[in-house]
């Protein structure tokens, strides 16, 4: 995880100040403790914190191509660096680090705005065209690295979070009134809002590009989009070897690592899958980190030490006791923005927990996502069948009534 933030001016003779770049990135220490570094480029300033995992010692960004004309700061990482390295290599390109980083930069040089589509990775960066005075801002597929921006009259701001917008914003933040019905529905803001009116997200799978004339008003462009096509004619067997295949090449790709790696673990089908899988590819026991409550109800610290004996991993577990809610203060400064998920405590101790053996942690989340495992997807179903009936009045009647307990479902989870 790194810290990525930036100011763009319109007017090219307003230079970007070295000590507005350096309050954006002291917001940021907590993303990126191991270096921090500025380009300004008169109107255009780019900062960076970084958390180091591939290449330790040549990796200091913002990084630039051969001539000094393209920079980029950045907050990711892409697992197929290698291949894409090896190809731009080939086509003559030279790289002065080991870091995925630098081969965005020189993809870029190559393909233009569409050097996105070939990344398959988490990311969020910020490119700097000198030559076209361009910058292309990108975020990954699924928006699991965060980018937001806000826009001035003259001027476009961007950061991992919105506490460094702030720290350079002039203007009051005045509270949306729409992301806190959001917040309200559904325990957090959806879409491109966020909690502040001058604030916005970059959605998932889109990029922007801010031009100094544009400044004002970026242009915002989706690269990817998903689609379920419906495959018939395979075995229950055959579903189960794709999906396990799937899965070893995802979780092996994030192996790749030049510092010490774990895994979150509850005991749940999703993250004691991870776990089978680190241990198929990993020549010492994996490290686990587990969180366990005083209620038994709650507690699922029993199924985490079984998987961890059947994998022989290195195990940690800590059980929280009630006084952890006094952590709330510090879990609003690092939202930035209301979220009432409370699995955001638990969250927070396993990844203290995991933060004094290993720097980077993989964890199941997202399993439930893609394999429809929450509840309301059931609820959801239903209520795309009766959408079809909707015309009659038994049809209304249902309708409502799923919706109703689809909204509680949401608020009962908040």
């Amino acid at each position: 995880m790194c810290g990525i933030c930036g100011i763009v001016y319109s007017d090219p003779s307003r230079k970007v100040l070295a000590k507005d770049l350096a309050v954006m990135n002291a917001t940021l220490c907590h993303r990126g403790p191991d270096d921090e570094g500025v380009r300004i480029d008169r109107n255009v300033g780019l900062g960076n914190r970084r958390l180091a995992i591939i290449d330790l010692d040549t990796g200091h960004m913002p990084i630039s191509n051969e001539d000094g004309t393209i920079w980029i700061t950045y907050n990711g990482q892409v697992y197929n660096f290698r291949k894409l390295r090896a190809d731009l290599e080939a086509r003559g390109h030279v790289f002065r680090t080991r870091t995925d980083t630098e081969v965005i930069v020189h993809l870029y040089e190559e393909m233009g705005f569409r050097a996105v589509e070939s990344l398959e990775g988490m990311f969020a960066f910020a490119i700097w065209d000198s030559r076209k005075k361009v910058l292309f801002c990108a975020r990954d597929r699924f928006g699991i690295k965060p980018l937001h921006y806000s826009v001035d009259p003259g001027r476009f701001v961007f950061a991992s979070e919105m506490k460094a917008i702030r720290a350079v914003q002039a203007a009051n933040m005045d509270i949306d009134e729409g992301a806190l019905d959001s917040y309200f529905a559904y325990g957090y803001v959806t879409g491109s809002r966020t909690i502040f009116k001058q604030i916005r997200k970059l959605p998932p799978a889109h990029y922007l590009i801010v031009t100094p004339n544009n400044a004002h008003e970026p242009e915002f462009r989706r690269y990817w989009d998903f689609a379920f096509e419906p495959e018939h004619g395979k075995k229950d067997g055959e579903w189960e070897e794709e999906l396990e295949a799937c899965l070893a090449d995802a979780v092996r790709d994030r192996l790749m690592s030049d510092v010490p790696l774990g895994a979150f673990l509850s005991g749940g089908m999703d993250s004691s899958t991870v776990v089978a899988m680190m241990s198929r590819f990993s020549d010492k026991p994996v490290k686990t980190f587990s969180i366990g409550f005083e209620d038994r109800e709650y507690d699922e610290l029993p199924f985490a030490r079984q998987v961890a004996r059947d994998f022989g991993t290195e195990h940690h577990e800590v059980v929280l006791k009630p006084e952890s809610v006094d952590l709330l203060p510090v879990l609003v400064d690092a939202y930035d923005e209301p979220f009432a998920d409370p699995s955001a405590i638990p969250t927070y101790h396993v990844s203290r927990l995991a933060g004094q053996h290993v720097t980077v942690a993989l964890s199941g989340d997202g399993g439930d996502e893609m394999l429809a495992g929450y509840d309301d997807y059931g609820k959801w179903r239903t209520l795309s069948l009766i959408n079809r009936t909707s015309k009659s009045k038994v049809g209304r009647f249902a309708w409502k009534g799923v919706h109703a307990s689809c909204r509680t479902g949401y608020a009962a989870r908040g």
